[in-house]
């Protein structure tokens, strides 16, 4: 029996080259199966991700998986079985990526998050289900901004307090 090679035709390398291409500008891959969605439940996903300059891509797991190997990035293999898209993450926003995909299958898109390479760490479903539920880093900064706000503002109410109970006109020694 003769072994059998697959043929590299140009176009199948141009496909690879432009997955690896897009690829490159991300950090964060959120690996879904979307078996069953239809078209208008991808198109509102997609549209809430661009949001968040993100991108959701249903992918040739062949190509895919050798455009990552290119990249250096390891663990997508065992992600890519089956139908897969991928939503893509730049910078420090997988969490909110996350939490669009989270919050499309509570609106009924009948999609499963099957894991995650986030910054070269490979994350099963339930860890992409609970970086979804984080508060983002916008709302972290806020946070800790209220925090750091509120002796500041307490300070100025004890002394305006203290300014009107001496007549509102500050007294002179």
């Amino acid at each position: 029996m003769e072994n059998y090679q697959t043929r590299i035709t140009p176009a199948k390398e141009d496909a690879v080259k432009a997955l690896r291409e897009e690829f490159e500008g991300y950090n964060g891959y959120i690996f879904t199966d979307y078996r069953g969605m239809s078209v208008a439940q991808i198109t509102e996903l997609r549209n809430n991700l661009r949001k968040n300059d993100a991108q959701y891509r249903v992918v040739k797991n062949r190509y895919a998986k050798i455009a990552f190997k290119d990249l250096g990035k390891t663990g997508a293999e065992e992600q890519m079985i089956g139908p897969t898209a991928v939503a893509l993450a730049k910078g420090d926003e997988s969490n909110i990526v996350a939490k669009a995909l989270f919050e499309a299958i509570k609106n009924g898109a009948p999609m499963q998050v099957k894991g995650a390479i986030i910054d070269g760490k490979v994350m099963d479903a339930a860890t992409v289900e609970a970086l979804s539920k984080l508060p983002t880093k916008l709302e972290l900064i806020a946070s800790l901004m209220g925090t750091m706000k509120a002796p500041v503002q307490k300070l100025a109410a004890t002394l305006l307090a203290y300014v009107e109970s001496k007549g509102g006109v500050p007294s002179e020694n």
